[in-house]
């Protein structure tokens, strides 16, 4: 069994670096130099100088990898170019190059025959098959939660019924197409706490105000429940959200349509509570790491 990404580890990135490192001596770069800018060390570039690391001559023989490497050799000998912005543009063109019949996917497919034969209701390389569609959001949805459980008093905005940040797929129609956090995050001794992955399908309440937003125009993929102060409230509109009240109770799609038909730009929601409900806002965004963004700034 091997990955795609072993094929980004193993052939492609040993490729594109030896390529870059070569181009970057050829600008006139020193091997100390090299070695900060590609965040390698020095004895690493002098194997890639020397050889004595293997490459792909299918990799380096691309055009679009030549073109960005002579492009970045360029941008990094003259300082016009970021090592992070050199890196972004490596993962776009990883990215391009995984899709379905280009580069990595043909290099991965004749690694692993099986895939291509697979059938059609089904490619790995497909950007966008199912399997890679909910992954992404999972992806997502990981990476927001590290942003909260890293956020130094993100636990002072967790309701008492416990937070739970939430991602959709594109195309979602019910809670199990929303992922979420099973069990939501709670505050335990301070601390924000995740008490397992996300998945799909786990959560109800914050997935209905998501898909109930949506289901009204909303353009959204992602909320998150907090506790309910004006004063939260009123930095969030400072911040440039538009905000709408809905009334909680049985039929939440209607009451959180009503809001958003009132209010179409809202990314911000709340409810004021009543007898035995708890008053809760609701952070909507693109996807979850803005969402999880917009609720640190709030701490």
């Amino acid at each position: 069994m091997q990955f795609v990404e072993e094929i980004v580890v193993d052939e492609f990135l040993p490729t594109v670096r030896s390529l870059l490192a070569g181009a970057l001596r050829d600008r006139g770069l020193t091997q100390s130099e090299v070695a900060d800018v590609l965040g390698i060390s020095q004895s690493a570039v002098s194997k890639y100088a020397h050889g004595d690391v293997a490459t792909n001559d299918r990799i380096a023989d691309d055009e679009r990898v030549e073109a960005l490497v002579d492009e970045l050799a360029d941008g990094l000998a003259a300082g016009d170019t970021t090592p992070v912005q050199a890196l972004i543009e490596i993962e776009v063109l990883v990215r391009e190059l995984e899709t379905g019949g280009d580069l990595l996917a043909q290099l991965h497919e004749d690694t692993v025959p099986e895939l291509a034969d697979h059938g059609s209701s089904f490619r790995v390389h497909d950007p966008e098959s199912d399997l890679r569609t909910s992954e992404r959001v999972l992806s997502s949805l990981r990476r927001g939660l590290r942003i909260l459980e890293n956020a130094s008093g993100f636990a002072t905005l967790i309701p008492a019924v416990g937070s739970n940040l939430v991602a959709c797929i594109p195309d979602a129609e019910d809670v199990d197409d929303v992922a979420g956090v099973p069990g939501r995050i709670f505050d335990v001794k301070g601390k924000a706490t995740v008490p397992s992955d996300p998945e799909f399908g786990v959560s109800e309440h914050v997935a209905s105000v998501l898909l109930a937003a949506r289901d009204h125009g909303a353009d959204v993929s992602a909320a998150i429940n907090i506790r309910y102060d004006p004063k939260l409230l009123a930095e969030l509109t400072e911040r440039g959200h538009v905000t709408a009240e809905f009334e909680e109770g049985s039929d939440i799609v209607s009451s959180v349509g009503a809001a958003i038909e009132d209010e179409p730009e809202a990314t911000v929601l709340y409810q004021t509570g009543a007898m035995g409900i708890e008053p809760l806002i609701y952070v909507l965004g693109s996807d979850a790491e803005s969402v999880a963004d917009t609720a640190r700034s709030l701490i």
